[in-house]
């Protein structure tokens, strides 16, 4: 089978899809459904408002629109989106967390938070937010 050009494939586990157990993918997953186990990748992850996940997840990048538990390790980002409800913890380079996002856990976040056991820029910190309490789009990277 030809691949189709420079087209981004990504892979969409649909809304009536309940699924427990590993996954693995390169390039981008969507999860409309509900997923339960563990998520690696070197793509993005978006993790869409109707769907429900309970997952280990080491990727790239994630994008939370709808309801999350369990650790985060990301090389690049996590986005807490308006609708987001995340409870775990979580080690990301870059950590934005939009208006309205529930959160609740821990957060190592800089350069070198997921690099195992080095001290260095990466600041951790207990959060916990609620939607009564957020006024405005937060973005926290690691202090120099």
């Amino acid at each position: 089978m030809a691949e189709a050009g420079n087209q981004d494939s990504t892979t969409i586990l649909g809304p009536d899809t309940v699924f427990k157990g590993e996954i693995t993918f390169e390039k981008s997953m969507k999860l409309l459904g509900r997923f339960e186990g563990k998520i690696t990748s070197g793509g993005r992850l978006q993790v869409a408002k109707e769907a429900k996940m309970t997952a280990d997840v080491e990727a790239s990048t994630v994008v939370i629109e709808g309801e999350v538990r369990g650790t985060l390790n990301c090389t690049d980002r996590i986005e807490l989106k308006q609708s987001a409800r995340y409870e775990g913890d979580l080690k990301t380079a870059r950590l934005v967390v939009d208006e309205g996002a529930v959160f609740s856990g821990h957060v190592t976040v800089g350069p070198d938070a997921i690099k195992g056991g080095k001290a260095g820029p990466a600041r951790s910190l207990n959060i916990e937010t609620k939607p009564e309490r957020a006024n405005q789009p937060q973005q926290l990277q690691g202090a120099k």
